[in-house]
């Protein structure tokens, strides 16, 4: 599925660019150019760091 149509860039490499270190819009946005075009995407954009950030936390240990 496409995040941004105006670059066609697809979910899967925006959650790379993510895991890859990528924190905000513009970090996303300059790594694979979602974002940059026309900003409807932005709100996704958002979404999925939020998203890639929950996963990626260690479980506390009691």
């Amino acid at each position: 599925m496409y995040v941004c149509i105006c670059y066609h860039v697809r979910e899967r490499e925006v959650r790379a660019v993510i895991q890859d270190g990528a924190r905000t819009e513009e970090e996303v946005g300059d790594a694979c150019g979602a974002g940059t075009g026309c900003g409807s995407c932005l709100d996704r954009i958002c979404e999925l760091i939020k998203e890639e950030s929950a996963d990626t936390r260690l479980p506390m240990v009691a």
